[in-house]
């Protein structure tokens, strides 16, 4: 999948690249509490990541892969 933003009321809260539905949804349901945070009654989104965004997604996996990291254990970054 592509790197997707996931949206808390409609403002940015992280971008992540889940390897499809299924992943996504499991990390929105999983990280619910995480993803609110103050906000325990929020309405949780995505939405393809946009141009600002998607840099700062490859921005930090290119941090993650310069410390040995591999593509494939790099999930996303918090906005």
């Amino acid at each position: 999948m592509l790197p997707t933003t996931i949206l808390v009321d409609e403002a940015p809260r992280c971008v992540v690249r889940p390897t499809d539905t299924k992943a996504l949804n499991r990390f929105i349901r999983n990280g619910r509490s995480f993803l609110l945070g103050e906000r325990p009654d929020g309405a949780i989104s995505h939405r393809p990541a946009e141009a600002e965004e998607l840099t700062r997604w490859r921005d930090a996996l290119a941090l993650h892969e310069a410390c040995g990291g591999a593509e494939d254990d790099y999930f996303g970054v918090p906005l």
